[in-house]
């Protein structure tokens, strides 16, 4: 059994190691995985069973199966995005020693998913489970900056009324996506500032936003360019391990 599942598993192997060839033949595969050509076509004939190789019947050639895809999107679902992010944002304020926040669009809102507190004394507390409409903060303005632009336009026209207010905000979502960040000063609660940092998951598709708040006076230039990078390496720490960036 052991010896079957390991031959089965260097055929998938085979069937994944060129990017540039989505198709192999059976002798090709034989001959990668040094099997008999007997085997090579019993195995793939039960594996075609469960969907794991299926066959193109024009070229009699073979490539993976659907199932390893929603194998992976059921793996994805279970994924809990706030316990992986959790330990990210603990290291992290660890470090810069600020108050760290997750937060995750829900509709024309963002609800603070998770927050980590700094050692300092003065510090930035935000309620966990608040609603900021995400016009409102760094953090809320990555995630517009990630959707998909006809989504953020009909978002902020319903939470800005000003036709000029939505077009300096709209212009502005591209920048700050290019950017990877996104800084915002005394914007929910005077004297604070944010950094924040998109969350990406599968599919390219924004699902949260990392943010560091400080109280404004103690940013400098020198500390604003250190806490830009290390929200935005935060972000892209939790977006791998969800899946959403390689």
């Amino acid at each position: 059994m052991v010896q079957s599942i390991d031959r089965a598993m260097s055929i998938i192997h085979v069937l994944v190691s060129d990017e540039n060839k989505p198709h192999w033949s059976i002798s090709e595969i034989a001959d990668q995985t040094a099997l008999p050509l007997s085997t090579v076509h019993r195995l793939i004939s039960t594996l075609m069973q469960y969907g794991l190789i299926m066959q193109i019947p024009e070229t009699k050639q073979y490539k993976l199966g659907y199932t390893w895809m929603e194998i992976g999107l059921r793996l994805l679902d279970k994924i809990d995005t706030r316990a992986v992010a959790r330990s990210v944002m603990e290291l992290l304020a660890a470090e810069v020693k600020e108050t760290v926040y997750l937060s995750i669009p829900h509709g024309t809102s963002a609800i603070i998913l998770e927050r980590v507190e700094g050692p300092m004394t003065v510090r930035i507390i935000d309620n966990l489970g608040e609603r900021i409409p995400l016009h409102i903060g760094a953090a809320n303005k990555t995630m517009l900056a990630n959707m998909d632009p006809t989504e953020a336009k009909n978002i902020v026209a319903q939470l800005i009324p000003e036709p000029e207010a939505q077009r300096e905000l709209l212009e502005r979502l591209p920048v700050i996506k290019q950017n990877g960040y996104a800084v915002s000063y005394g914007e929910k609660t005077e004297g604070t500032a944010s950094i924040a940092s998109p969350i990406i998951g599968y599919n390219h598709k924004v699902v949260g936003a990392l943010s560091i708040g400080v109280p404004s006076y103690r940013i400098t230039e020198d500390r604003l360019a250190i806490l830009i990078e290390k929200a935005k390496q935060g972000a892209k720490e939790i977006s791998q391990k969800i899946g959403g960036l390689p």
